[in-house]
């Protein structure tokens, strides 16, 4: 499944659909405006009658993109009326690992499927649907403290427990000007298989160096004095009832638990606060392959925000059932379309229009029946 890299810039036609459900459509682009500094358009799509899909889809995976996929889904089910989706989160691990075992019929991940782990997949190829990105946030929990910089190595020490109480010289040399206790840090992470793991510490591979003793993955070794929570809401749950905690979280999360974002050096020296327009700024950078994977992970840029997560749903390339086939697609389209415009609503950068459209194209790619 691995190909040469490609630009976002470099413009792509949208194949022509042949199915009788998803004949090409005509109408026009609608302009969508994220908020977040990436305004583009909301590609037509594939002509879809969405009130035709029927039935239950299931689905498993990433808490980071939960609250996109929700609204999407809430969005679809207006038109779709008789299509039930259910995607209860769970992980990354977790949906990568059910739709292996054909468990569900889409997994939500913010990584990617190991080499080792392809042969597994029951149900054979499966397809990379990217469809949004967003700011993985430093969120810290500290009284009296209401800013606050931070670098990759910093991050990593504190992480590797090796600074251990908030005023420390490593962390007071970033912070002219603020005064910061001495308070014990608290690091709260994710106990789950979790993507959003997976991309906060190849920010720390790739930002911190030598610096980073602890790899990166879904789940890592972490030293037994940090705090393990379940999924997303549980490391936020954590936070609020911890003065000196600091963890890594989705920035709608951060937003719903009234935490504060560190802002983050990055790859140019630059501190850019978590914002939907540094994810936007590190999607327009990022280098995409022709299975429509990608990493903007510590790309380069003045206003990029150096730990922005993208977001897959992957799906089974062959659909032996009709209807159930049918809805995929459907689900998909929906979300790479009209989806697209609760984004920035729910606090998630939308796709480039280029992408969008690549991803859209790829539909052609799932064979049904």
């Amino acid at each position: 499944m691995r190909s040469p890299s490609r630009r976002l810039s470099v413009a792509v036609a949208v194949v022509a659909a042949t199915s009788l459900s998803f004949t090409a459509c005509s109408k026009k682009e609608t302009p969508v405006d994220t908020g977040s500094g990436a305004a583009g358009t909301v590609p037509a799509g594939k002509d879809v009658d969405y009130s035709k899909l029927s039935g239950t889809l299931n689905g498993s995976g990433s808490s980071f993109q939960k609250g996109f996929n929700e609204a999407a889904i809430a969005g679809l089910k207006k038109k779709a009326k008789d299509l039930s989706i259910n995607y209860p989160g769970g992980g990354s691990s977790k949906g990568k690992n059910e739709l292996a075992d054909q468990v569900v019929d889409f997994a939500g991940t913010d990584s990617l499927v190991k080499d080792e782990d392809k042969a597994k997949y029951k149900g054979g190829e499966f397809l990379y649907f990217p469809t949004v990105a967003a700011p993985i946030t430093i969120p810290y929990n500290l009284k009296g403290v209401d800013k606050l910089s931070l670098t990759g190595e910093v991050i990593a020490k504190i992480f590797q427990r090796e600074v251990t109480k908030w005023n420390d010289p490593a962390i007071t040399a970033i912070n002219a000007g603020v005064a910061l206790p001495d308070t014990d840090i608290t690091v709260v992470r994710r106990s789950d298989g979790s993507g959003t793991t997976n991309n906060f510490t190849k920010f720390l591979k790739s930002s911190a160096g030598d610096v980073w003793k602890l790899d990166s993955g879904d789940t890592v070794e972490w030293s037994a004095d940090t705090q393990a929570s379940n999924g997303s809401g549980g490391v936020g749950q954590a936070l609020r009832s911890i003065d000196g905690s600091i963890g890594y979280l989705d920035l709608s999360d951060v937003k719903a638990s009234g935490l504060k974002g560190a802002a983050i050096k990055n790859k140019n020296g630059k501190f850019v606060e978590p914002t939907l327009e540094g994810a936007a700024a590190a999607l327009a950078g990022a280098e995409v392959k022709d299975n429509l994977t990608f990493d903007p992970i510590n790309d380069a840029g003045d206003g990029v925000y150096p730990i922005t997560s993208p977001t897959w749903i992957i799906v089974y390339t062959k659909q032996p059932d009709k209807a159930k086939g049918e809805a995929v697609k459907g689900m998909l389209n929906y979300f790479l379309t009209e989806g697209q415009a609760v984004a920035a609503g729910v606090d998630y950068a939308a796709l480039p229009s280029e992408l969008q459209k690549k991803a859209v194209a790829q539909l052609d790619k799932i064979q049904v029946g």
